[in-house]
């Protein structure tokens, strides 16, 4: 056992002359690459992946606040969707009222009855229409107002009162559409 250590630190220490191997030189390198090391990974290494983290929790922020506003926008067409049907009930029973006056109003007088309904149906689309436009008004309002809002969440930057405005103006003409 004893010829067998000596033969190998024979062995190495032969290796170590064939291939030039300065042990002084060779821990220096050791020691150079530790420190250099440490180095890169703490002033280097951890900034770094401390950005990425940020960066990633940022992107999970904008990813959560879409879905928010897409869930707000579907709230917001739910929302038009039951005025529109509201509306056109109205509209129908104003119709439906106006008829049903004009055909007792015909069993009285015939002329003026229909006259009478004429002028009612008229009113009736007229006011139908008014409270349409108003509503959708309000509704084109509401979205420009929650689209001018969310883009500035998303983007995170305050928008210029031209940038609110055209963002509206687009919202506007996609409900239109």
């Amino acid at each position: 056992m004893m010829n067998y250590l000596c033969f190998a630190a024979g062995g190495i220490s032969e290796i170590t002359q064939q291939f030039g191997l300065d042990w002084a030189h060779f821990i220096a390198q050791v020691l150079s690459f530790g420190i250099v090391a440490w180095l890169l990974h703490r002033f280097a290494y951890k900034p770094i992946l401390r950005i990425l983290e940020d960066r990633r929790q940022r992107i999970a922020e904008s990813l959560a606040n879409a879905e928010k506003i897409k869930q707000e926008l579907a709230k917001t067409e739910a929302a038009r969707q039951e005025v529109m049907k509201q509306a056109s009930v109205q509209a129908n029973t104003l119709i439906e009222e106006a008829r049903a006056a004009a055909a007792r109003v015909q069993e009285q007088e015939s002329q003026k009855a229909i006259a009478t309904a004429e002028q009612i149906i008229a009113r009736a689309r007229e006011a139908a229409a008014q409270d349409h436009a108003r509503m959708l008004g309000e509704l084109r309002r509401e979205v420009g107002r929650l689209v001018v809002a969310t883009t500035a969440k998303v983007a995170g930057k305050a928008l210029t009162a031209d940038d609110q405005q055209r963002l509206i103006d687009e919202a506007n003409k996609e409900l239109a559409a």
